[in-house]
C-alpha cells in the first residue's frame, strides 16, 4: 500500500519511491526494466477479478528473456584482485577482438585492451580449490576471455596474509582465434586491463523481503542484504562513453543499467536488473 511505502522510506529502509528495489514503476524503471518487458509480463499474467499473487521470478524472466537477445556484451571485475603476467612484455598492449554479442554478428565487435597487468575477480582464484573448480589456481592454467592461456605460478600476500598479486605467465601460441591454438581448457574467466580500465559503483541488488509473499506492513520481512553497493570496480574502457539508456550484460555476473540518477560522467554507477538465472529457486524448491 501506499501508506507502507512511505514508511519505508521513512525509516531509511529504502531511499525514495524510486529506490530499484521498490515495487513501484518509477523503481523498476530507475533499476533498468523496459516498457515491453512490463507489457510482457502483463500478458503473462492476465486479467482476473479474483485476488491473485504473482512470483517476482515470473517479471524478471521477463526481463532476462528480453535482454538476452539485444544486450550487448561487456567485461566487468566487481572485486579485483591484480595479475601480472611476467613473461609479457612490459611496455606492450594488444588490441583485441571481442563479440559485442555471442548470437548476433550484426551487432559488431569491439576493441578491448590486454597488457601485462590485468584484473580478474578474487572469485576466479582459490588457493586450495575443490576438484572441479576451472578457475585459476596455482600451478594451474586458465583461459582469459578474447585472449590467452594464462599459467598461475606465483602469488604475493601483503602484512596481513591477503593475496595481493597473482603472478602468472601466458602462452603466445594460445591467442584466442589464432590458427596456432590448439589448447584445450575448461575454465574461461573475465578480466580486464589494470592500465586500460575505468572504475565505477556496482550495486547488486536482491528482493526487498526475505519471504516470497509478504503482507503489507511486514517491516520484520525486510531483507538486510537486498543491496550491496561495490565500490572501485573495474570496467572494460568502451563503457564510458555508452548511452546511459543501454542495458548491458556483464559477462557471468547478470543484466546492468546505469542508476539515472546516482551515475555521472567520470563517476559511473550500475545497477544489476537482474541474474542471469532465477537464483531465488533454490530457497523455493521449485524447478
Amino acid at each position: 500500500s501506499k501508506r507502507f511505502l512511505n514508511i519505508l522510506v521513512e525509516k531509511n529502509l529504502v531511499s525514495g519511491w524510486d529506490d530499484p528495489r521498490m515495487p513501484t514503476i518509477s523503481g523498476l524503471r530507475r533499476r533498468g526494466y523496459t516498457p515491453s518487458a512490463l507489457r510482457d509480463f502483463c500478458e503473462r499474467i492476465g486479467i482476473t477479478k479474483k485476488d491473485s499473487v504473482i512470483e517476482m521470478g515470473v517479471l524478471e524472466n521477463c526481463i532476462r528473456e528480453e535482454l538476452n537477445v539485444n544486450a550487448p556484451r561487456a567485461m566487468a571485475v566487481i572485486n579485483p584482485i591484480k595479475v601480472i603476467i611476467t613473461n609479457y612484455p612490459k611496455d606492450q598492449t594488444e588490441k583485441l577482438d571481442a563479440n559485442n554479442h555471442p548470437d548476433n554478428s550484426a551487432m559488431g565487435t569491439r576493441e578491448i585492451a590486454f597488457c601485462r597487468e590485468i584484473y580478474i575477480d578474487k572469485d576466479d582464484f582459490m588457493l586450495d580449490p575443490p576438484k572441479k573448480f576451472f578457475r585459476l589456481s596455482p600451478g594451474k592454467s586458465v583461459r582469459l576471455r578474447y585472449a590467452y592461456v594464462i599459467t598461475c605460478n606465483d602469488i604475493l600476500k601483503n602484512k596481513n596474509g591477503e593475496i595481493e598479486e597473482i603472478h602468472c605467465t601466458y602462452d603466445p601460441d594460445s591467442k584466442s582465434g589464432s590458427s596456432k591454438n590448439t589448447k584445450k581448457i575448461k575454465g574461461i574467466i573475465h578480466w580486464v586491463s589494470a592500465i586500460h580500465s575505468i572504475d565505477a559503483e556496482i550495486r547488486l541488488y536482491d528482493r526487498l523481503y526475505e519471504i516470497p509473499s509478504p503482507g503489507a506492513s511486514s517491516i520484520d520481512a525486510i531483507n538486510a542484504n537486498s543491496l550491496h553497493a561495490m565500490k572501485n570496480c573495474k570496467l572494460e574502457t568502451s563503457l564510458a562513453s555508452a548511452g546511459q539508456d543501454i542495458r548491458f550484460q556483464f559477462e557471468r555476473l547478470g543484466y546492468f543499467y546505469q542508476d539515472s540518477v546516482d551515475s555521472k560522467p567520470g563517476s559511473l554507477v550500475f545497477n544489476r536488473i537482474v541474474t542471469l538465472r532465477d537464483t531465488w529457486k533454490k530457497f523455493t524448491g521449485k524447478k
